[in-house]
């Protein structure tokens, strides 16, 4: 008799053989595979007032590229990253902005960072008997078992009165950070026989330094270093309605699950190499690189292997830069265009210089190399993916946090979404699915 392991491997081509559909069916039936035409546009599916995402302007008539624009409730993020100069911290002011839909005045904002921080406490022993008590080292699906386990602490779960759907959206924003360095430091103290640290959030500390703090063995953190992860998050937290985990989130709203419910199948859209994973492979490949360019400085060693990596010739084979180019965007990304001058300042505190060479010359070397060996149709610039996991590295974050950071981002954008979502339409989502399914007689089982 098989074991479900052997049967797997024995049947899995029956699977292939049935399930496979020809490529050129998508365009006999006019099929958008993954909803985007040709060019990258995707397919138009709802509308929204939390967000815009531009790559594209309309000049005579036609989409022509052009430099990248995020707007948050119609602010330009460039113009919310300038005004937190002066170290003010902007994570809390634009979690407010993504889920109110207006910029918080002083009395506002403290009002909003001190509920946030009283939402910054878990269930009586939940640590110890949920997220210790199972470690695992994929810290996405130790979050996701943490939030649908706080399900069961709701006595108002299933309740989709707003407020007490916005009351569960702070919670989860309050609670993201605890639940992602909690279950780092559960794995870390059980697999990998390191200490186990449980620091306490504080009240006088940003959501970025009390992330710092609950992190570090000391505890301690440089203005510089929260500041930059602030900015990182704010960069982080919202990007339309159409980019795969909130759709999840508009999806599962529509169909009228619960708050939890609804963030679970979010993080594990979010948790998916193709959407939230982009950094770290942008840091695998900087690792192969690091390995196999001599001089950094040598902008031509540098091309050179960037093109045996396009050609399948080196790294993971799959040919791919990873960290240029993205879906919407085609001239430029702006976050990582505002992003970039934080990262210099961190390089140069952190001693990071010669790495900082490396990444500036890949960003001007590689769009080169793409755009001589593939044809180009709006443009290859770097995303914020190319920088982030290296601002994550100098920060001392293990790269088993690069994800779930980007969930503690992106809970904001969800919330704003999955309010929006009830607010504003009472029908499932559901799309048409052309079969192409052909009638068969019965067959009984003496006969097969």
């Amino acid at each position: 008799m098989s074991t479900v392991t052997e049967y797997a491997k024995i049947q899995r081509d029956l699977c292939v053989q049935n399930d496979r559909i020809k490529s050129e069916l998508f365009e006999e039936y006019g099929v958008k595979k993954g909803l985007r035409d040709l060019d990258g546009h995707g397919v138009l599916t709802g509308l929204t007032n939390i967000s815009h995402v531009m790559g594209f302007k309309t000049v005579d008539g036609k989409q022509v590229p052009c430099d990248g624009e995020l707007l948050y409730r119609g602010y330009d993020v460039t113009e919310l990253v300038k005004g937190c100069m002066g170290n003010r911290y902007i994570f809390e002011e634009g979690a407010y902005l993504l889920l109110f839909g207006q910029l918080p005045t002083k009395e506002q904002l403290s009002e909003f960072e001190n509920v946030l921080y009283q939402c910054m406490t878990l269930p009586k022993n939940f640590t110890r008997e949920v997220i210790m008590k199972a470690s695992s080292s994929d810290i996405m699906n130790s979050m996701t078992r943490s939030i649908l386990t706080l399900a069961s602490y709701d006595s108002q779960r299933d309740n989709l009165d707003l407020d007490n759907v916005l009351r569960q959206c702070l919670q989860l924003i309050g609670l993201f950070p605890m639940l992602a360095v909690y279950g780092y430091h559960a794995y870390n103290h059980y697999d990998n026989d390191g200490s186990m640290y449980i620091h306490r959030p504080k009240p006088n500390l940003s959501l970025a330094e009390n992330l710092l703090q609950m992190l570090r063995p000391d505890m301690k953190f440089t203005d510089l270093e929260a500041q930059v992860l602030d900015i990182a998050l704010l960069l982080h937290m919202e990007h339309g309605g159409g980019n795969n985990s909130t759709f999840t989130t508009r999806v599962v709203t529509s169909a009228g699950s619960d708050t939890y419910s609804a963030i679970a199948a979010a993080m594990s859209s979010l948790k998916g190499k193709k959407h939230g994973g982009a950094n770290l492979m942008v840091m695998n490949m900087m690792d192969d690189i690091r390995e196999h360019v001599s001089d950094y400085s040598d902008k031509e060693e540098v091309a050179a292997y960037l093109d045996k990596i396009l050609n399948k010739e080196a790294f993971d084979r799959k040919g791919l830069i990873y960290g240029m180019g993205h879906a919407v965007y085609s001239l430029s990304d702006p976050r990582e265009k505002v992003f970039k001058s934080f990262v210099e300042k961190l390089a140069k505190a952190k001693g990071r210089d010669e790495d900082m060479t490396l990444y500036n010359n890949i960003e001007e070397m590689a769009p080169k190399v793409i755009a001589g060996e593939r044809k180009i149709f709006k443009g290859v610039s770097p995303n914020v993916d190319f920088y982030s996991g290296f601002v994550y590295d100098m920060l001392d974050i293990p790269r088993e946090l690069y994800t779930p950071l980007f969930a503690v981002a992106r809970i904001s954008g969800w919330s704003a979404h999955r309010m929006e979502e009830l607010i504003t339409d009472s029908k499932i989502i559901r799309p048409a699915y052309k079969s192409l399914v052909v009638k068969r007689d019965y067959i009984s089982r003496d006969e097969r």
